[in-house]
């Protein structure tokens, strides 16, 4: 399989994770304009699976290091094919409810605030399960993205005071984060540490992914017909509507789950070398590039009181002053 050979093109893989996890929801944006996040979401799921596939009987095949994916399949314990899977299942759940976050608050509040948080939490949990380093500088950046949070949420309640906006995407943005902190720890806890030595039992970071994305899939046979059945915002939808969608519709949600896909995998591929901690809070850069999108491409806050703008700029670059205390600490 292949494996990153040095700490340089770990941080740049973490670059292409941070860029993905911050674009894909443009795609749901790109969808039909009467499409329901809903319905949207099963393709997005479904493009998770795929791309999870194709990279797993490729770049997780070749090569003489590591183990291929079928073979490492075959061998796995139990316990950490449960673990993958949960990872899977807890990612899932804090998704939907970003999703959900996004199509109501947009993609300037849900992606700071839910993703900034799952931030700050994944990087706390994954430096306490794997300590790898500079922890003054870690979790000083992690402190510098706790205030960005902050500098958007105020943001936002000024744009809510003014025009009546609804508060439920704050809120959903905000359980969605303390989910998602925990996910990544679970797909990490089931791979071998050192990816050019395999441990008995344990899977490669390709078959990791693969695991985790039919957690996803099949948590979603639960969790999104919950949704479309009793919506957050809205009428409720059936299985009938999302096989009336457009192809368009459908393939933007595939095309989405797809890039957050190659995100995730570069995350998990960069770990070996980047350490866990490291590589998630690198790659949950995302906030920023999902703000820019929101703020100067969507103008979801073009009505906003005056003096918003100001907190929002902050609360770029408090973003990226953390990120770059994370990429130094190691």
């Amino acid at each position: 399989m292949f494996i990153i050979p040095s700490y340089t093109l770990a941080v740049l893989f973490c670059v292409v994770t941070m860029l993905c996890w911050g674009s894909w929801g443009n795609t749901q944006k790109l969808a039909a304009s009467n499409w329901r996040f809903e319905l949207f979401y099963w393709d997005y799921v479904i493009g998770v699976l795929l791309l999870s596939l194709l990279l797993a009987f490729t770049l997780g095949s070749m090569g003489e290091g590591g183990r291929s994916f079928l073979p490492d399949l075959q061998q796995v314990d139990r316990s950490n094919l449960y673990s993958a899977l949960l990872g899977g299942v807890i990612f899932n759940l804090s998704n939907i409810l970003l999703s959900a976050a996004i199509s109501i608050a947009g993609m300037s509040v849900a992606f700071p605030v839910g993703v900034g948080l799952a931030l700050a939490i994944g990087v706390v949990v994954n430096y306490l399960d794997l300590p790898v380093g500079n922890p003054v500088l870690i979790f000083g950046g992690v402190a510098l993205i706790v205030l960005a949070i902050a500098l958007n949420a105020q943001a936002y309640r000024k744009l809510a005071q003014t025009l009546n906006v609804s508060v439920k995407g704050l809120i959903l943005a905000v359980v969605s984060g303390c989910l998602m902190g925990y996910f990544y720890k679970y797909v990490a806890a089931s791979m071998f540490t050192d990816f050019s030595v395999p441990e008995p039992g344990k899977l490669s970071p390709y078959t990791a992914v693969v695991v985790f994305s039919v957690g996803i899939f099949l948590s979603n046979f639960v969790f999104n017909t919950f949704l479309m059945f009793r919506p957050f915002v809205g009428c409720p939808v059936t299985y009938r509507d999302y096989f009336q969608g457009s192809l368009r519709s459908h393939l933007m949600g595939i095309l989405g789950g797809a890039i957050w896909c190659l995100g995730m995998s570069f995350s998990i591929i960069a770990s070996d070398k980047a350490g866990t901690a490291i590589s998630y809070g690198l790659g949950q850069g995302a906030t920023v590039v999902a703000a820019l999108w929101g703020i100067y491409v969507w103008r979801e806050f073009r009505n906003a009181p005056k003096g918003t703008y100001t907190l929002l700029n902050l609360m770029l670059f408090f973003y990226v002053l953390g990120l770059s205390l994370l990429i130094g600490a190691r």
